[in-house]
């Protein structure tokens, strides 16, 4: 864990399968639940109440339950000034660009681009910030 870096009250952060690592001025918020392996970038703020898990549990085998099938470890990147919003997921495997923001109770499937604003479930890019024009734009 970096400096300067906090994680709030009811916050669980499992390293169990993984390495859980977080940069330097990042907040962890209330209640979020982190299971490795995950990267958490610098300066990155996580609202209350994310589910960030690069773990899933196997199922294709149908005669076994899946609780006790082999699990998936994937791991999570999530660069540097990063802001995601309360109840969001970021599911195993995913990496969120640098200076992202995932909007509240998005579900996030798929790598989002640096510079992006994503929303929904599945989270998709509405907006992308356009370094000629120095705005953000919004995306067809």
């Amino acid at each position: 864990m970096g400096e300067q870096s906090v994680i709030e009250s009811f916050a669980t952060v499992n390293n169990g399968v993984g390495d859980v690592t977080i940069g330097k001025q990042s907040i962890v918020g209330m209640g979020n639940v982190i299971i490795g392996p995950v990267s958490i970038g610098n300066e990155v703020m996580l609202a209350q109440n994310i589910v960030i898990s690069g773990l899933n549990h196997g199922y294709q085998d149908v005669t076994i339950s899946p609780r006790q099938q082999k699990e998936v470890c994937k791991q999570i990147i999530i660069g540097d000034d990063v802001w995601i919003g309360a109840n969001a997921v970021i599911t195993a495997g995913v990496t969120i660009g640098k200076h992202s923001v995932i909007g509240a109770g998005s579900v996030v499937t798929k790598d989002i681009p640096e510079f992006s604003v994503a929303i929904g479930n599945p989270a998709k890019v509405v907006k992308k910030y356009n370094s000629v024009t120095e705005l953000w734009e919004k995306c067809n």
